[in-house]
């Protein structure tokens, strides 16, 4: 008897995956999506902003290991 209770109760319960994408879908409807000119001008700043970056560590990393090396070279010569 008891598992036929569970069992009913497994049935009217709806599809948790199910359940889960439906929501999905409908927050993602909300999204206030930008327009291709937005998504071009965002994505150049991103690449601009991160060879900037990378650039300036490139110095930082250069300056440094020259210091070090210089240093090793005093040390031991």
């Amino acid at each position: 008897m008891r598992n036929m209770r569970v069992t009913e109760k497994a049935a009217n319960q709806p599809n948790l995956v199910t359940k889960y994408f439906r929501e999905v879908r409908g927050e993602l409807k909300k999204v206030t999506w930008p327009t291709p000119d937005e998504s071009r001008r965002l994505t150049i700043i991103v690449i601009i902003i991160s060879l900037a970056f990378a650039v300036f560590l490139w110095i930082w990393d250069w300056a440094f290991s020259s210091m070090v090396q210089l240093l090793i070279e005093r040390i031991a010569g």
